[in-house]
């Protein structure tokens, strides 16, 4: 799976109506392209998915395609807690053009594990793109299961998961049991280096849209074997990872991406803008990692 170790799950951006933004989209796309990002998820929690409209993601994932124009891989979120849906908007982007699909686990109706099972097995077998799991229990508020993980890891296009539980025991059951090409990556910024020093793959960041090349340098430092280099990495960025998410994500991040000149809008309701004094605490995480952040190698 050709998803590289740093891969962003993009921001939708919006204009003031509410409409999508899609000559911010094209500039946002060049912007994490030239930041080090290893590949793109589009229409992922963080591109505020469940505002979406199905024609506003088939509209966003081809234009997504189209603008990256096989620089990088492109994959798209098509999963919901609808295995029907997920089924048809996994076509539309199998027709797009990308090259994977992300699949979360099934929100609110709560499968157990056999329905997780039975739900990712179907889609898989409807489509020969090379498939991304998505586990996410503080948003799902399920936990698919290592032992449910390790059986869909057998179907072949199945072949990673982003793990955003934040349980590196879970992770290191799967990473111990899996085959050698299934991969693990890490769905929360902060255990990037603690995934990689148990055998991870990289992650699936927020954070790289506006500290990619740093997260780039964090992982490089580790597989150089510069431990030392890589943890004080780890430790500056920690505090501007907690401010990312210290409101709703992507409310922080879309603030964030303001300050580097890229005017992605507003959130979609239910989400709501930070205030001005929120804004100023990430003002504050933002000035001090960035006098850190000029030591890194």
């Amino acid at each position: 799976m050709n998803i590289g170790r740093v891969s962003t799950a993009m921001v939708t951006p919006f204009l003031p109506d509410g409409s999508i933004h899609f000559e911010m989209v094209a500039k946002l796309i060049e912007h994490l392209i030239a930041t080090g990002t290893d590949s793109i998820v589009v229409c992922g929690t963080t591109g505020e998915s469940p505002t979406l409209t199905n024609q506003e993601k088939a509209d966003l994932i081809r234009f997504t395609v189209e603008s990256v124009n096989n620089r990088i891989p492109v994959y798209a979120g098509t999963g919901s807690n609808s295995t029907k849906a997920s089924i048809e908007l996994t076509k539309l982007a199998e027709q797009a053009g990308v090259d994977g699909i992300m699949l979360v686990t099934p929100y609110y109706n709560k499968p157990d594990q056999r329905g997780m099972y039975e739900h990712f097995k179907t889609i898989a077998n409807e489509t020969k793109l090379p498939v991304l799991l998505y586990n996410i229990p503080g948003r799902s508020v399920v936990n698919m299961l290592p032992e449910t993980v390790l059986k869909l890891s057998k179907i072949p296009n199945i072949q990673a998961i982003k793990e955003a539980g934040g349980n590196l025991e879970q992770m290191s059951d799967i990473i111990s049991e899996c085959q050698a090409d299934f991969a693990v990556y890490s769905g929360d910024d902060g255990l990037t280096l603690p995934l990689l020093s148990i055998g991870g793959a990289g992650v699936v960041s927020v954070a790289s849209h506006i500290v990619g090349e740093d997260m780039q340098k964090l992982i490089r430092a580790f597989e150089e074997g510069r431990h030392t280099d890589a943890a004080e990495i780890h430790h500056a960025m920690l505090p501007l990872i907690r401010a990312l998410f210290a409101k709703p994500n992507p409310v922080p991040v879309k603030y964030a991406l303001t300050k580097l000149g890229l005017d992605v809008g507003s959130v979609r309701l239910p989400l709501v803008d930070m205030t001005d004094e929120e804004k100023q605490d990430f003002d504050q995480a933002w000035a001090k990692y960035e006098g850190k952040r000029k030591s890194f190698k």
